[in-house]
């Protein structure tokens, strides 16, 4: 099969021979972070733009349970955790390669998290969160990022956030007429370069 973008890093088990590099992230407050990037998982070797606009424009509560859907190796979950140490921080991955470096990570960036590996929400049927945070896998196809936002609500308490980030002419239109249609509200929170972030809450 010939591989396409999707299958480098959507995948329970990538086969790839693993090389990592380092990446660093300085965000408009002036903090600085560090992570571990390896092959196989999405954003290999540079901060993706997407994820920074959603990492320094996410809604946060002070005490929220915040889960990152699709962490890949964690920039997202360890950095509003950082900048957020009183939330309580979840973060799960289909990518094992991407759970294991997302783990690492944690523990290089010094934060506590529960991370746990499998398909979108399968790892959390017992729980509920404030916000879920996701930078969808859209290359994975539209019946995962549908996955996402129809079974948000299931996860949310009332009152919780769906915020999702990604570029308006490459999918995000969808993303964002679909979270109108399930929770019956929808706005746009900030918009950079053709990236947006959208949010939706549970009432």
């Amino acid at each position: 099969m010939k591989e396409n973008h999707f299958e480098h890093y959507y995948t329970r088990k990538p086969t790839s021979r693993i090389e990592v590099k380092e990446v660093k992230l300085r965000l408009k407050n002036g903090n600085s972070y560090r992570f571990l990037s390896p092959n196989g998982v999405f954003s290999y070797g540079k901060i993706d733009k997407a994820s920074l606009l959603l990492i320094e424009n996410a809604i946060i509560g002070e005490k929220d349970r915040v889960l990152d859907l699709g962490c890949g190796y964690g920039v997202i979950g360890i950095t509003i955790k950082k900048e957020n140490p009183d939330i309580t921080l979840f973060m799960s991955d289909i990518n094992e390669r991407a759970v294991k470096y997302a783990k690492m990570n944690a523990r290089d960036n010094n934060i506590l998290a529960e991370i746990r590996q499998g398909n979108l929400y399968d790892p959390w049927s017992e729980n509920e969160f404030d916000t879920i945070l996701c930078n969808p896998p859209m290359a994975a196809g539209k019946k995962i990022w549908q996955s996402i936002i129809h079974k948000a609500p299931l996860f949310l308490a009332t009152g919780g956030k769906l915020e999702i980030v990604a570029f308006h002419n490459k999918g995000g239109a969808r993303l964002e007429k679909m979270m109108k249609e399930v929770f019956g509200n929808v706005r746009t929170m900030i918009k950079s370069g053709g990236i947006r972030v959208y949010v939706s809450i549970k009432f």
